[in-house]
């Protein structure tokens, strides 16, 4: 007999969760990824994502505020601690599997009315009890639940991720800006001192009745727009360490540099690895699949409500005037089965059920979405780190011909073949092309940044010390 009913009992929990169970959608995956490559190279990288952070950003400067950031950024831990909060959530959802018991106790005293009983004298009575529900998951209710809220969790944990990918980006392509920004000063104030010397040269001229006012005003011009230059640029950095340094969660202060703009690293080639991988890797699509693995449960979880929800409950306790006989002749149990269902909703359950069928529908389109956002980022970037490279060497052919007129023009100026004008003429020429080279520079550098991050990040997106005892 106690066999039978066990039977019974494991036929009641194991019964058949009904709904959908989850497939990932198919999507159209290109066989490799426009201005990108199929494959990795002869060197094992099948992707430039595969490799760890610190091995892409070769700056120690660089790699210490990336580490610093991924520990105190505050988007971080609140993103660690939704993580935990959706972990909790999921906690309270499984216990629905298991019984739930809980306890009462009072204390009561009293007397009946004289016109009952004349001559009563106030009574005192204990009660206690212990009480017990089940329901019984026959048609995968509380299952379905606890699917959707193991999505959700799994979802907070890849939402995690692509924040630390962010921060991660944001930090570095701010540290690049900065390196940038120093660049353009050091070029603003090489350009003032030329400017300066050429404004000293002409007012010395007209001093000794040999040059003219115009020369003097057109010199004074460009200097006082160089040296408005350095001002500018820099309020520009300070502005940029205090961005750098709420990304890395201090107090405004300066930023330690490393590595010029000029002495990052940049590889020739970048590999792409094959675009599948994407589906595996990239946090955002993780996070879209594991939201519509949830609302499919939910689907499964409405059609349950659709069935008899079978309960077990039960009592124990005892009713004394005496503490003392609470569990002697006051004892008293109760157990019982229940069967509840829906009769009449007014549609509210198949109301229910169509609202997340299409909250199922939007998680898919919107799945399928970050799928082709991905392969359309990845693409973007690589084009850009492409067309970038060949665009900075043409700017530095550039740069390379104006410095040779300024030398050029500054020759005839000394063999009196030209006036000095031609030769702030050449100046004021170069101090944007040597501006436009760097702003080139920064594009490849951000472009790079862009491709670790459309591909994914990759091998590991915790700080440096975590990923490498991760990795022994």
């Amino acid at each position: 007999m106690k066999t039978r009913w066990l039977l019974a009992l494991g036929l009641f929990l194991t019964g058949c969760a009904v709904g959908p169970d989850y497939k990932r959608p198919a999507v159209a995956v290109p066989d490799r990824l426009r201005a990108g490559e199929s494959a990795g190279r002869a060197d094992g990288a099948a992707s430039l994502a595969d490799r760890p952070w610190w091995e892409i950003f070769g700056d120690e400067a660089l790699e210490s505020l990336i580490d610093e950031a991924l520990h105190n950024n505050y988007d971080v831990r609140v993103a660690a601690w939704r993580v935990e909060e959706f972990r909790a959530r999921a906690g309270i959802a499984r216990s629905e599997f298991y019984p739930q018991i809980g306890y009462g106790a009072a204390w009561s005293r009293g007397r009946r009315s004289e016109f009952v009983d004349r001559g009563s004298t106030p009574d005192n009575l204990h009660a206690v009890q212990l009480g017990l529900s089940w329901e019984l998951d026959l048609w995968g209710r509380i299952r379905r639940l606890n699917e959707s809220a193991l999505a959700r969790y799994l979802s907070t944990e890849e939402a995690r991720r692509g924040v630390l990918l962010s921060v991660l980006s944001d930090t570095a392509v701010a540290y690049f800006e900065l390196r940038q920004l120093d660049e353009r000063l050091a070029i603003a104030r090489r350009t003032a001192d030329s400017f300066q010397d050429t404004y000293d040269l002409f007012s010395r001229q007209l001093a000794g009745g040999i040059g003219s006012q115009l020369e003097v005003s057109r010199a004074e011009a460009a200097l006082r727009n160089a040296t408005a230059a350095v001002s500018d640029l820099k309020r520009q950095i300070v502005a940029q360490e205090n961005l750098i340094c709420f990304l890395v969660a201090r107090n405004p202060g300066e930023i330690r540099r490393g590595a010029s703009l000029t002495g990052q690293a940049l590889p020739p080639e970048v590999p792409s690895g094959l675009p599948s991988t994407l589906l595996e890797r990239r946090p955002d699509i993780l996070q879209a699949e594991q939201q519509l693995v949830s609302a499919n449960a939910e689907v499964g979880a409405a059609m349950a409500e659709f069935f008899p929800k079978v309960s077990l409950t039960g009592a124990f306790g005892g009713v004394s005037p005496d503490v003392s006989d609470l569990f002697a002749a006051g004892k008293a149990w109760s157990i019982a089965a229940g069967l509840a269902g829906p009769l009449l909703q007014g549609g509210r359950l198949k109301n229910q059920y169509d609202a997340n069928l299409a909250l199922f529908e939007q998680g898919k389109a919107q799945y399928e979405a970050a799928v082709t956002r991905a392969f359309g980022e990845v693409s973007t970037a690589l084009s850009a780190y492409r067309e970038l490279a060949s665009s900075e060497s043409d700017q530095a052919l550039s740069v390379a011909a104006y410095q040779d007129a300024v030398r050029l023009a500054n020759v005839r100026y000394v063999a009196g073949l030209s006036s000095y004008i031609e030769v702030l003429d050449a100046q004021q020429q170069l101090f944007p092309e040597e501006n436009t080279l760097v702003a080139t520079r920064l594009a490849r550098l951000e472009a790079l940044v862009a491709i670790y991050r459309s591909l994914g990040g990759g091998w590991s997106l915790e700080p440096r010390e975590t990923s490498r005892e991760a990795s022994r």
